[in-house]
């Protein structure tokens, strides 16, 4: 019976993917702009990425998600995709925690490096690309896996919106077959979040120890990391 609930909630498993990946994808694209965005010397960028991340940041996904998929296009007259829809929930809502985190970890590279970067005559373009980037890249990616395992289990709010992911295949296609069996289902439902999580960390586990070895630095502890990241 366990393996038969695997199977069916493993359907979903598509889905899940696709949207954590895609909103990895824009939160990424979205926390450098809205980190690098926070540091800029023009006050207009600083406001915008500043109000960017404090709406986003405050305000429920729940509510977020309802809003892009079921009142916007009654405003707009154009209606997304589910799935796109919660792609873009995801990455917005969690591009602006991950904001937070590269504002962060620029700001934690030491003073001295930047006063290099300027005496060697780089542009601040060269400065961030060539000197600041690479070291707060280090900084950057335990709490961007920490963000990244978040936005996996956020993914399960798709099924409010229809998307057969994980958790819709759980509640909505086997939940009212099996009532008896519930504590089996969300069992199996735990184990596959579980093990995609753990994909999540040991991907980026890797890339952490790539991205220190190229600045010649040890991997910077979770922990510290995180409280570094957060600003």
């Amino acid at each position: 019976m366990f393996a038969h609930f695997l199977a069916v909630l493993a359907q979903g498993v598509p889905a899940t993917v696709a949207a954590t990946l895609g909103g990895v994808v824009l939160c990424v694209v979205l926390s450098f702009a809205a980190g690098l965005g926070m540091l800029a010397p023009q006050r207009w960028v600083r406001v915008l990425a500043r109000s960017y991340v404090e709406v986003w940041r405050g305000t429920s996904e729940v509510v977020q998600l309802f809003w892009i998929f079921f009142a916007l296009p009654l405003l707009v007259g154009f209606e997304l995709l589910p799935l796109w829809a919660g792609i873009l929930v995801l990455g917005l809502n969690h591009g602006a925690y991950g904001g937070e985190i590269v504002r962060g970890a620029v700001l934690a590279v030491p003073r001295e490096q930047h006063e290099c970067a300027i005496a060697l005559s780089f542009t601040r373009l060269q400065r961030l690309r060539r000197v600041i980037l690479p070291q707060a890249l280090v900084e950057m990616i335990p709490p961007f896996t920490n963000l990244f395992i978040q936005l996996l289990k956020a993914s399960a709010l798709l099924s409010l919106i229809f998307v057969h992911e994980i958790t819709y295949q759980g509640q909505v296609v086997l939940a009212p077959s099996y009532t008896g069996q519930t504590v089996w289902i969300y069992l199996a439902m735990l184990a596959l979040y579980l093990v995609l999580a753990a994909l999540i960390a040991g991907g980026m586990r890797a890339l952490e120890r790539r991205a220190a070895a190229a600045v010649g630095r040890e991997p910077v502890a979770a922990d510290a990391a995180l409280g570094r990241g957060g600003g």
